[in-house]
């Protein structure tokens, strides 16, 4: 994929720096803290973000799976590569257009986790297909409605003269309450029929979503996941008794990034046929200091594991006001931070003149955010504690998804801050 240079006008560049590329960036020696880059300014732990890529690896492989993470959470080329250079099968998104910016970055396999619909998308699929020898996107689909849609536009593309090969197709399993996904599992077997039966369409295999029900409780996830899983296996059976599936080898596909550990052991049913499980967690690739945070300790503690994944994106921004003893108003807000889930979380101060951080008090709490502005709220009595005007502040976040979308690039950064690389966002 062609990558432009990072340029002044992109939030967090040095506002007087000439555009740079990533090597030119790693050569250039800034740090983050050297005055050089204007706050707030998102960036990435390498050490950490490379941890959570090889756990995550490792995890499925000791499962015999296989990883298609999720590519909404970053939309970023550089971290689809890097994703894909650790061994991950292919890279999921939402829609079409991100799709479209996975192929440019190099994936051949591509799970689009949602349905397709309109005869705009549908067409794309197809000259992305053309576009690129080998490339394989599968969809999804829930409804006897949706796949008339894609019949009715497949008729009126062979009334061209254009015959092309049918569309790979998951057919999906939901919950009642949930998003999308079939409801009933009678309605989902005669769905799996009407595919098999379509030329418009192969049913390459099922998939669910488990993440909207987590909790973070073991002892309500346990039997949710596997009442879940009970399903998808039973449905798959059934279509392979039937003989419904119109591949050699069948996708299995479940798992965000709050309890795949509950899902995971289940993507590899007994078939009459090879079956590829493969999980679909996104935000483990950054983690994060919150949500997933608390997430992770309960699947850590399922798991028996010695060590988990590591916060690898955090927001750095300036403390422009103390306008009141315990109030100190930082420059960054909502269209720099995650606020979805919870309020940033402090972590680090930076003293002016210092290059490294240390921890903040235990009092310090954002307790509400404005476009630009976060509230740092703290011990009013503790006044050398005290944040000061002209000082850094690290935020961790909840649910990196809603804090990547808020920013065109991210620098990469060592322990010490050095930067030594840089990624591009592509929503």
């Amino acid at each position: 994929m062609n990558e432009p240079p990072f340029a002044p006008g992109l939030k967090g560049y040095p506002h007087d720096a000439a555009p740079m590329t990533r090597a030119q960036l790693a050569a250039a020696g800034w740090q983050l803290f050297d005055g050089r880059l204007p706050l707030p300014q998102a960036v990435l732990k390498r050490e950490a973000l490379e941890h959570n890529i090889a756990w995550l690896q490792r995890f499925v492989r000791e499962r015999g799976i296989d990883l298609a993470p999720h590519g909404k959470t970053t939309m970023s080329p550089q971290l689809f590569r890097r994703q894909l250079d650790a061994g991950a099968w292919g890279i999921t998104f939402a829609t079409v257009t991100q799709a479209a910016v996975g192929v440019a970055a190099g994936a051949r396999r591509i799970l689009i986790a949602n349905q397709v619909v309109a005869g705009a998308d549908l067409a794309a699929i197809r000259a992305l297909g053309a576009a690129h020898a080998g490339l394989r996107i599968v969809f999804l689909v829930d409804s006897a409605a949706q796949l008339a849609l894609i019949e009715r536009w497949c008729a009126a593309q062979s009334g061209t003269g254009t015959n092309a090969a049918p569309f790979e197709v998951m057919l999906e399993l939901g919950l009642d309450n949930g998003r999308t996904g079939c409801r009933g599992d009678d309605a989902a077997v005669a769905l799996a029929r009407a595919l098999h039966a379509s030329a418009a369409v192969h049913l390459a295999g099922i998939e669910c979503y488990e993440g909207l029900g987590a909790t973070g409780r073991s002892e309500h996830d346990e039997p949710y996941a596997h009442a879940l899983m009970d399903r998808v296996e039973a449905l798959a059976q059934r279509c392979e008794r039937e003989g419904l599936f119109d591949a050699d080898e069948v996708l299995l596909s479940a798992g965000g990034s709050a309890i795949f550990d509950l899902v995971a052991g289940r993507l590899k049913p007994a078939l009459g046929r090879p079956v590829r499980g493969l999980l679909r967690s996104g935000c483990y690739v950054t983690h994060d200091h919150g949500h997933y945070r608390r997430m992770l300790a309960a699947v850590s503690e399922r798991c028996g594991c010695s060590e988990t994944l590591r916060p690898a994106l955090e927001v750095w921004t300036l403390v422009q006001s103390c306008p009141e003893p315990g109030l100190a108003i930082l420059s960054a807000g909502r269209r720099d931070v995650s606020f979805d889930i919870e309020m940033p979380i402090p972590f680090g101060r930076v003293p002016i003149g210092a290059v490294q951080p240390t921890a903040v008090p235990p009092s310090w709490k954002i307790t509400a955010l404005n476009d630009q502005h976060a509230y740092l709220r703290c011990d009013a009595a503790d006044a050398a504690a005290a944040p000061v005007v002209g000082e850094r502040v690290g935020l961790g976040i909840s649910h990196p998804c809603t804090t990547f979308d808020k920013w065109h690039w991210m620098p990469v950064v060592e322990n010490d801050y050095r930067i030594v690389d840089a990624v591009s966002l592509h929503f």
